[in-house]
C-alpha cells in the first residue's frame, strides 16, 4: 500500500524551513482566525483543509466531510487529495512541500509510525495535549493505540491496521486445503508449496511478499513488546532469532522452494501487491485490514481470511503487528482548534460514517464496522468476500504494542532493507546481513544522539 522510503534530504530541508514554525508552537489551544478560542464560538465560518493521499474512491472523503459540515455550521471542511493514484508516499512528499512553502495546512495524516515520527521531529505537527486535557480525553483509555512521542501527543489514530492473510478460496479448494484458523509460518510455507503451480510467465505462486520492511520482519511482527526493527530508544532489534527466522523463511520460499514471488521480480517489475493478488498470480497475501474495503470494490474471486501466522506454535493465536493512519493538526494552521475538533470527530465517529476502514476507537463495534465496509462496496464484488472467516479472524486478532520509533527511524529502515536485498538476491549470507545492518542502525542512532 504505502511504505517505500522517503528521500531524507527533503525532510531535512523541511526541518530547516519549519524551524520557526515548530519551535514557536505553544502547547495550548490556539485561537481561530475568527479570534475565538473554540470553533463553536467563531463568528464566521472558517475553512479547514484535510490533506491526505487517498483518492475519493479509496477514502469516501467527500461524504465524510459533508457529514461533519452538516452538524458544524461554523466550519467548512474540505478534503484535498495529495496523490492522483492514492499513493501514500507520493502524498506525504507533497505534504512536506506544502509545509516548507507555507501553504495552508490544517489536518494532515501520515501512514506509518516512522513517517509520523519523522514529521514530529521536523516540527510539522502541533502538540495536542492541551486540547485533549481540555476535553478530558485520556488517549490510551479512549483508543486502542497510544501514539505518544516523548511524552506528548501530536496525532490521534485514524484507521487502525491489523494484519491477516488473504487466500484465494478457489485455489484452496483445488489443492484440497482447509481455511486456516490457527497456523504458524512453517504451516504457511507448506501451504505456499502446495498452492504453487505452472511454469514461466504462467506460473502461479502460493505466496507473495512485498518489499516493505514488514515482510522482512515476519516473525518479529509476532513479538508483543518489541515488534519493530529498533526499540523505542533507537537501539537495534534485529540481532535475534525472530529476525533470522524471518529472513531464512523468505529465502526458503523465494529461492529454494520457488513458491513465493522472487524479490528480484517484485522490485524489477515494480509489482503492486493488490494487482498480484487480484490477477491470481498469488494464492496468499499477508496484508493489512485496509484491504477489506478495497476487496469490496475490486474482488474477482472467492476470498477467505486467516489469522496472521505465528512464529512459534505456542504463541498467541492472531497476534499481529499494528499500525494506523496518524491524524494531526499542522503546526502552521491558522485554525488549530477547528482542525483539532475535526480530528477528534473523525477518529471516533467519523471513521464509522466513512464506512471503509477499521476504527482505532475502543467504543467502535466490530460487527457494525464490517457491515458498513461491505455495504459501501459493489454487490458483484462483495459477494466474493467470505464474511464468516473475516469476522472470526478479526475477532481472534490481538495487537502487539505500537512502537512509535525515533524521528530518524526511516534512515534505519532504509539501511536494514538495503542489507535484506543483498541477502535475498544472493549477494551476501545471513550473518553478514545481520551484522552489517546492526552496525549501520547503531551508527545512525549514535550520530543522532550527538
Amino acid at each position: 500500500m504505502k511504505k517505500s522510503l522517503l528521500v531524507l534530504s527533503g525532510v531535512l530541508a523541511i526541518s530547516a524551513a519549519l524551524a520557526g514554525c515548530g519551535s514557536k508552537s505553544e502547547d495550548k489551544p490556539a485561537e481561530t482566525s475568527g479570534g475565538a478560542a473554540t470553533s463553536s464560538t467563531t463568528k464566521a465560518p472558517v475553512t479547514i483543509k484535510v490533506q491526505a493521499w487517498y483518492t475519493e474512491a479509496q477514502g469516501n472523503w467527500n461524504k465524510t466531510v459533508e457529514a461533519y459540515n452538516a452538524t458544524h455550521p461554523n466550519v467548512k471542511v474540505v478534503y484535498e487529495s495529495m496523490s492522483e493514484k492514492g499513493d501514500s508516499q507520493e502524498g506525504m512528499k507533497k505534504l512536506d512541500l506544502l509545509a516548507a512553502s507555507g501553504e495552508q495546512m490544517d489536518v494532515v495524516m501520515y501512514s506509518s509510525a516512522s513517517d509520523f515520527a519523522q514529521r514530529v521531529g521536523a516540527g510539522i505537527l502541533e502538540p495536542l495535549d492541551a486540547y485533549l486535557k481540555k476535553d478530558n480525553i485520556v488517549v490510551k483509555d479512549e483508543y486502542k493505540l497510544d501514539p505518544v512521542v516523548n511524552g506528548k501527543y501530536y496525532a490521534l489514530p485514524g484507521k487502525m491496521i491489523e494484519w491477516f492473510v488473504l487466500l484465494n478460496k478457489d485455489k484452496l479448494d483445488a489443492a484440497k486445503l482447509p481455511v486456516p484458523t490457527e497456523w504458524t509460518w512453517n504451516d504457511y510455507a507448506e501451504y505456499a508449496k502446495k498452492l504453487t503451480s505452472g511454469e514461466g510467465a504462467a506460473k502461479q505462486y502460493g505466496s507473495y511478499f512485498h518489499n516493505w520492511k514488514d515482510y522482512a520482519l515476519l516473525g518479529l511482527n509476532n513479538n508483543m513488546d518489541n515488534p519493530y526493527l529498533v526499540k523505542s530508544d533507537g537501539t537495534e532489534n534485529i540481532d535475534n532469532p525472530q529476525v533470522r527466522f524471518s529472513l531464512n523463511l523468505r529465502n526458503q520460499l523465494e529461492n529454494v522452494d520457488k513458491s513465493s514471488v522472487p524479490y528480484f521480480e517484485v522490485v524489477s517489475q515494480k509489482m503492486a501487491y493488490r494487482d498480484v493478488f487480484y490477477a491470481g498470480k498469488t494464492a496468499m497475501l499477508a496484508t493489512g485490514n485496509w484491504m477489506v474495503g478495497e476487496l469490496a470494490q475490486n474482488a474477482k474471486f472467492n476470498t477467505v481470511f486467516a489469522p496472521y501466522p505465528k512464529y512459534d506454535a505456542k504463541d498467541t493465536n492472531g497476534l499481529t503487528e499494528v499500525g494506523a493512519d496518524f491524524m494531526g493538526v499542522a503546526a502552521n494552521s491558522k485554525n488549530k482548534q477547528a482542525a483539532y475538533d475535526f480530528v477528534k470527530w473523525y477518529t471516533t465517529e467519523g471513521i464509522q460514517t466513512q464506512g471503509l476502514f477499521f476504527s482505532g476507537w475502543k467504543k467502535a463495534d466490530i460487527n457494525k464496522n464490517v457491515d458498513a465496509i461491505l455495504a459501501s462496496g459493489k454487490p458483484d464484488q462483495v459477494k466474493f468476500i467470505d464474511k464468516t472467516s473475516l469476522l472470526s479472524t478479526l475477532k481472534v486478532n490481538k495487537s502487539t504494542k505500537l512502537v512509535v520509533p525515533p524521528t530518524y527511524a526511516l534512515q534505519q529502515e532504509k539501511e536494514y532493507l538495503t542489507q535484506v536485498e543483498l541477502f535475498l538476491t544472493g549477494k551476501q549470507d545471513l550473518e553478514k546481513t545481520i551484522s552489517t545492518a546492526k552496525a549501520k542502525i547503531e551508527d545512525i542512532r549514535k550520530s543522532n544522539a550527538k
